[in-house]
């Protein structure tokens, strides 16, 4: 399996290699990075692309710490884009790899073509979903992911998903992988909960980006995509009819066509910011 040695851990990673401009993919918290499958499966004909596991989620390792703050995330990011050569690199992340993306954007946009943020949010978390996650993180702590899966199912997934009586075996099957995460995940899930807010740094983002939500979203509401939107001069926002906070998953054809109209527009120059 690829690992990747950076910022003293080791970062799992997949790469369909290819002559193509790199998409690096950046996932969202209790996932890795094969929540991008159906869109490696989509561009990787015309892309190299990318997909990796943050420290301590998916098959990356952790430093035993309290908390998997967002700045080493961030580092990480960088750190893997430098290590692999493969800047400028156009970049998605949702939610938590988001997070990631704006920092890039922000710090270092000599590592960005492009920059496509899914479901992710420029704020701090909002003060009244602390306590509960908090609760949830506990219990996922010391008592597993299995007891709380129920109850995270309807944050990380939309009504239109989780209601579809021909999506039972594939929602399933996301529930057990949920169920199935490793034990240390709430270290990751702490830095979620106590990360700092980025908007001020937005107005500093020149890179061509593209802020997309799903309607159903009520982890990351589509109140705060406009809100991206709005501090990034030149952003092009796009508004799913349907999908919640795991739109690759959910609505993969919408999502996929988003990207590849957006992608041809930065190959184009159409899509410039300013």
């Amino acid at each position: 399996m690829p690992f990747l040695d950076v910022n003293g851990t080791r970062l799992y990673y997949e790469d369909t290699g290819g002559s193509g401009e790199p998409i690096v993919f950046s996932h969202g918290l209790l996932w890795s990075g094969r929540m991008f499958d159906k869109q490696v499966a989509a561009l990787k004909d015309r892309y190299r692309c990318i997909t990796y596991d943050h420290r301590g989620q998916g098959r990356s390792d952790v430093w035993k710490v309290d908390t998997v703050d967002m700045e080493t995330v961030y580092a990480d990011g960088v750190g893997l884009i430098e290590k692999l050569g493969v800047g400028p690199c156009h970049f998605v992340g949702l939610s938590m790899g988001g997070f990631v993306g704006m920092r890039l954007a922000a710090r270092r946009p000599d590592l960005l073509r492009s920059l496509m943020l899914l479901e992710t949010s420029a704020d701090p978390e909002p003060t009244e979903n602390v306590p509960r996650y908090k609760v949830l993180n506990f219990i996922a702590r010391w008592l597993g992911l299995g007891l709380v899966a129920k109850r995270v199912m309807p944050i990380m997934f939309g009504r239109t998903f989780l209601e579809d009586p021909a999506r039972a075996a594939e929602r399933a099957d996301w529930e057990r992988q949920l169920k199935e995460n490793r034990r240390d995940i709430w270290r990751a899930v702490n830095g979620v909960i106590r990360r700092r807010g980025v908007y001020d740094e937005l107005s500093r983002v020149k890179t061509p980006t593209l802020v997309l939500v799903g309607g159903e979203d009520t982890a990351t509401v589509p109140a705060k995509a406009e809100r991206i939107h709005g501090a990034i001069q030149g952003s092009k926002l796009v508004k799913l009819p349907r999908g919640g906070h795991t739109s690759t998953v959910e609505e993969p054809e919408l999502l996929n066509a988003a990207l590849e109209e957006f992608l041809g527009e930065v190959s184009s120059g159409t899509r410039r910011v300013g």
